[in-house]
């Protein structure tokens, strides 16, 4: 019997892009459902009743939600195909600690350039520095993973789509400040399960500032 993969997503999710990218690399197949965010459909909130978030993956039925959660998930399932975590112990928690820390101090901060009014000058500051504890920890290696693209880079890389909304609700300059991090985010854009799931910059910029005049920032 034929596997059964389904992803409910929206294309401008940093996360559903994790998740995007992680089935590229495998070269899974799958049924892309686009959603409407203010209007869920009754799928997604049957596969995911606790969040009522995407992305939702859903294989032969069952739901499997959270996008880290999701890449560790495709790994496993389909191993013979571009291992995504370290197998060696550490390096696969070392991996797991970077992604932590871009989920709790990447997404929580640069949200709230755009989304807080009167914040956005703090959260740049403090994005400009979380974002250069993550170069420090890229140092001169190609990936996150040294040679190999993987489990951190996945987890980073749709945040480069947004970084032009940033600079633009925040004055935020990441390729000055963080010229490295730039440099390896143009690496990860030549492979092609990044510049499929990534957006242009420029799209993102025209979803936010129309997103931002609906709540009435603007």
């Amino acid at each position: 019997m034929a596997e059964e993969v389904i992803l409910l997503d929206f294309w401008a999710s940093m996360f559903g892009m994790r998740t995007r990218i992680a089935l590229a690399e495998k070269r899974i197949k799958y049924d892309y459902r686009e959603e409407d965010l203010w209007n869920k459909s009754s799928l997604l909130l049957e596969m995911n009743p606790v969040h009522k978030k995407i992305p939702v993956l859903i294989h032969n039925g069952k739901p499997v939600c959270e996008s880290l959660i999701q890449i560790e998930y495709i790994d496993e399932i389909w191993p013979d195909k571009n291992s995504l975590l370290p197998s060696d112990p550490y390096k696969r928690a070392h991996a797991k600690f970077w992604a932590d820390f871009i989920d709790k101090k990447v997404n929580v901060t640069a949200r709230k350039i755009w989304a807080k009014i009167g914040e956005e000058e703090e959260a740049s500051k403090e994005l400009i520095e979380i974002l250069k504890t993550l170069e420090n920890e890229l140092g001169d290696k190609t990936y996150f993973g040294d040679e190999t693209f993987g489990y951190v880079d996945i987890a980073l890389i749709g945040f480069s789509s947004w970084f032009e909304v940033y600079d633009k609700y925040g004055n935020v300059n990441i390729e000055s400040e963080c010229p490295n991090l730039i440099a390896w985010a143009k690496r990860c854009l030549e492979r092609e399960s990044v510049a499929k799931a990534l957006p242009k910059s420029e799209k993102i910029t025209t979803f936010i500032s129309e997103l931002r005049k609906k709540l009435g920032f603007e």
